[in-house]
């Protein structure tokens, strides 16, 4: 299934040494697995997929549970869990499971990643005996121990724990600084956070996924998870026990995966999807700041010509272009999206409507005047131009859409190739930023677009 349009990751999918199975949100059912998931669960393809994914758990989940679960996911934009896969044969293999959700062709799909944890549970069985637990842990190859001390802050790092980290036997000070100097200083403050509220009791145990620097400067994905094991008379904790394991290839491939769901494939530029949620983040933010910002709605004047009669082809290398042009005329924090067919959008933050029209009218004219010397088409590209502001034309998502979108239909009824603003009347000041000189009588030519704006792809919705 993944072959289809994702052909940079299929072999990933195929040959990733974990388990990976893909996932219908709707039914539960399996839609395609790779082959370490049949040989994790003994079952031939034929008898998984198509099967509900929950038939594989130990503690099946009835199917009227599964919508909550489902909506779990998208909630949290990932899920994780520890359980137990059920083998053909009958026997039970703990897993660690990490299922994420994207898009694929329209459609939303679940990718639920399970990592066989047999041996991790063998030795957290073993931690109420510290030397069993002890000795287990260092004769593993892949996963480093730490041991602290709370009372004396000294702190042991594996000879496993050190490989990992590119370091020798001697070149970690067994001290907390050595781990905290190393943690990415994005995500420093949060994972000591977390191990600080399991060491003051406010979580059942030290569970973080974060960045950790190796011995050249490179930075690791580790799993770090660990408890307290060990408390004086008065209850008051001495000693904390973990263990880190390496999972920069499992997250490589999660955030591949993620990034290539947030994109559009075709021009590179960020998808719907990803603009709905862009677009209420920032709202919310600028509310809180107390700033303005900025829609530009737009798409392409008589591009159904350019597939008519010269191909898609050619019609997706305009498109392509297009988002080459636009990307190089916006700010650096500003962004662009593709919104679906030839439209498209610009979202700026800080930014009051003159400035905003400006931009737009920049764009507008870089289009009209870029020459497409590997492409037969004949006269300029142009594009006709919606814009709107927060708060002065709108206070939700969904307004701030509507007015762009209207905007955007006043400037194809006034002869294509312009921008117009939703508060035209209001912003006078705009006028010399607004463009009336194109008319769309050197572009691409198709029929009119008769279509209102209640008519065109509806606004973004949550």
């Amino acid at each position: 299934m993944l072959n289809h349009s994702l052909p940079s990751y299929a072999a990933v999918f195929r040959h990733l040494p974990d388990t990976v199975f893909l996932i219908d949100p709707q039914t539960s059912n399996i839609l395609d697995c790779n082959e370490a998931a049949l040989a994790q669960v003994g079952f031939a393809r034929e008898e998984i997929v198509l099967h509900s994914v929950l038939s594989l758990q130990r503690d099946v989940v009835g199917i009227e549970q599964w919508s909550s679960i489902a909506q779990a996911i998208r909630d949290a934009r990932g899920y994780y869990f520890i359980g137990q896969h059920r083998h053909k044969s009958g026997a039970e293999v703990p897993v660690e499971v990490h299922t994420s959700c994207f898009m694929h062709e329209g459609r939303e799909l679940f990718l639920s990643i399970a990592r066989d944890i047999t041996q991790r549970v063998a030795m957290e069985r073993n931690m109420a005996d510290r030397d069993v637990q002890l000795g287990y842990a260092l004769s593993e190859a892949s996963d480093g121990l730490w041991d602290w001390n709370l009372v004396t802050n000294e702190v042991f790092f594996s000879p496993q724990l050190k490989r990992m980290l590119g370091y020798g036997p001697q070149e970690m000070p067994p001290e907390l600084e050595t781990w905290q100097r190393n943690v990415h200083p994005d995500d420093a403050a949060w994972v000591q956070r977390v191990l600080r509220e399991h060491i003051e009791g406010l979580r059942e145990r030290y569970d973080a996924e974060y960045r950790l620097r190796n011995r050249n400067g490179h930075y690791l994905w580790v799993h770090d998870r660990g408890r307290v094991c060990e408390r004086d008379a008065e209850r008051r904790p001495t000693r904390v026990v973990g263990m880190v394991e390496n999972i920069t290839d499992r997250k490589n491939t999660e955030l591949a995966l993620q990034e290539l769901a947030a994109h559009d494939v075709l021009t590179g530029l960020l998808n719907r999807r990803e603009c709905e949620r862009i677009l209420q983040q920032q709202l919310d933010l600028c509310k809180r700041l107390g700033v303005s910002m900025g829609v530009s709605l737009f798409d392409l004047d008589h591009f159904k010509e350019v597939n008519d009669r010269l191909g898609h082809a050619v019609g997706d290398a305009v498109l392509r272009g297009v988002a080459h042009v636009v990307k190089a005329q916006v700010r650096s924090s500003d962004y662009v999206f593709r919104w679906g067919g030839e439209e498209f959008l610009i979202l700026c933050t800080d930014i009051g409507p003159c400035d905003l029209v400006a931009l737009a009218e920049q764009v507008r004219r870089k289009l009209e005047s870029s020459i497409w010397p590997e492409l037969p088409v004949t006269g300029p590209v142009t594009c006709s131009f919606g814009v709107a502001v927060y708060p002065d034309d709108g206070n939700t998502v969904e307004e701030l859409f509507m007015s762009a979108d209207s905007a955007m239909y006043r400037a194809k009824a006034n002869g294509r190739n312009r921008v117009e603003s939703a508060a035209t009347v209001q912003h006078a000041g705009c006028a010399e930023a607004l463009s009336t000189a194109g008319q769309g009588g050197h572009a691409l030519r198709v029929g009119g677009d008769g279509r209102r704006a209640s008519d065109r792809a509806a606004p973004p919705t949550h």
